[in-house]
C-alpha cells in the first residue's frame, strides 16, 4: 500500500490548549495537530499533510523554514515531524483548502503530486543501497502497514476481533524470495543485484537463506527487518547484522501464512521472528489509549539500557486486519 501523504479532509474537532492564547488543537481522523487560533473550525475542509511529508520550497511554505528545512539528497524542502507544543503532541500540518487552486477534489484522495509533496527519506548507508535489478516484484505485496490514526472510523468495529501484537523494530525492511527457482533479495522498494558489499545479501549468505527457501520446494517469500551495525544507529547495540521476520507469503496462492504456519516455517528455517508480545490481545477502549500503549522499552534493549521501541504492529489472527501504532515518544526523539 502506497502511503497517502497529503489529502483533503474534514476537520473533526477543534479544542483549546490549556494556557495557550494563540494556538489550539485540531483533530483529523485519529491525528491531533496544533493550529493557529481561529484559523479553522470544526467541519471545515482543509488539506492535511502527514508527518514525513517533504514539502517543496515555495513561498506558501516558507513559514516552515525555521523549524523544518532539510535537504534530501540534492533536493531542498521542509520535512514534517512529530512535535510537542505547549505540552500538546502535534503531528502533521493543516493548510487552507484554497491551496488546491480550484482543483475539484474528493475528500481523502491523494493530492501529494498536486502540491509537489513527496515522502522524506533519510540518507541511506551505502551498504544498504545496492544496485537495482528492478522494482519491487509485483508478485509480492510490499511491507507497509497503515497507521492506526488513519483507521479511526474502523477502530470501533475492530474491537470484536482478537489480535496478536509484535514489536515494530527500528531497522530496514527486507524481503527474500524464491520464485520459479530464482532467489531474490529486496529492499523496501527495489529488487537488488547480488553484491558482497550489500548488507541484505550478506545476511542472506550468513543465514544460508537461498538454500533454505529452495529446500521448501515452493514459491515463497519471507519478509522482515534488518537490524544491527550501520542500520538506524544500531539502537539495539548488536554486533554485525541480522534479520528478524514478521511475514511469510505463499506466492502461488497469493496469501500470507497464518500466525501458526508462519511461526512453524521460520522455526523450521532456523531463523528468528520479530518479538511477539501478545498472542491474545483485545483493543483498548479508545484510540488515544492505543497510542499510549505503543510507548515502552524495546524487548531488544541492550543489557542495562532502556531503548524506546518504535511501536507495535497489531494483526488479527486471521490476518484480515493489520495496522501499526508508532510510539509518540519514539517519534519525538527522531532527528
Amino acid at each position: 500500500m502506497e502511503r497517502k501523504l497529503v489529502s483533503p479532509v474534514v476537520i473533526d474537532d477543534v479544542q483549546p490548549i490549556e494556557g495557550a492564547d494563540l494556538i489550539e488543537v485540531a483533530t483529523v481522523k485519529g491525528w491531533k495537530l496544533v493550529i493557529k487560533k481561529g484559523e479553522f473550525i470544526t467541519g471545515d475542509h482543509a488539506v492535511y499533510c502527514e508527518i514525513d511529508s517533504f514539502l517543496p520550497v515555495k513561498e506558501e511554505f516558507e513559514f516552515l523554514r525555521k523549524s523544518s528545512f532539510r535537504r534530501m539528497g540534492e533536493q531542498e524542502g521542509f520535512r514534517l515531524k512529530t512535535m510537542r507544543m505547549r505540552g500538546q503532541i502535534s503531528q502533521g500540518l493543516l493548510l487552507p483548502i484554497r491551496l488546491l487552486d480550484g482543483y475539484t477534489y474528493q475528500l481523502g484522495e491523494d493530492v501529494s503530486a498536486h502540491l509537489g509533496v513527496v515522502k522524506y527519506e533519510p540518507p541511506m548507508p551505502a551498504a544498504l543501497g545496492g544496485i537495482a535489478k528492478g522494482n519491487f516484484p509485483s508478485f509480492i505485496p510490499k511491507t507497509d502497514e497503515e497507521r492506526i490514526q488513519n483507521l479511526s472510523k474502523e477502530f470501533a468495529s475492530y474491537k470484536q476481533h482478537t489480535f496478536y501484537v509484535t514489536e515494530k523494530l527500528d531497522g530496514s525492511s527486507v524481503t527474500y524470495y524464491m520464485n520459479e527457482g530464482l532467489f531474490g533479495v529486496c529492499s523496501r522498494n527495489l529488487d537488488l543485484e547480488e553484491s558482497e558489499d550489500n548488507s541484505f545479501w550478506k545476511v542472506a549468505a550468513k543465514e544460508n537463506i537461498a538454500a533454505k527457501l529452495a529446500a521448501l520446494g515452493k514459491n515463497i517469500a519471507i519478509q522482515g527487518e534488518l537490524i544491527g551495525e550501520g542500520i538506524q544507529g544500531n539502537a539495539y547495540g548488536l554486533r554485525g547484522q541480522s534479520a528478524r521476520f514478521f511475514n511469510a507469503f505463499d506466492i502461488d496462492a497469493y496469501r500470507y501464512l497464518g500466525l501458526d504456519e508462519f511461526r512453524e516455517l521460520i522455526a523450521s528455517l532456523e531463523l528468528q521472528t520479530i518479538p511477539i508480545l501478545d498472542l491474545n490481545y483485545t483493543l483498548p477502549a479508545t484510540l488515544d489509549e492505543m497510542l499510549t500503549i505503543a510507548d515502552g522499552a524495546s524487548v531488544l534493549s541492550p543489557a542495562g539500557k532502556s531503548v524506546e521501541r518504535e511501536g507495535l504492529v497489531i494483526r488479527s489472527t486471521d490476518r484480515k486486519i493489520s495496522f501499526k501504532v508508532i510510539s509518540n515518544k519514539f517519534l519525538l526523539s527522531e532527528r
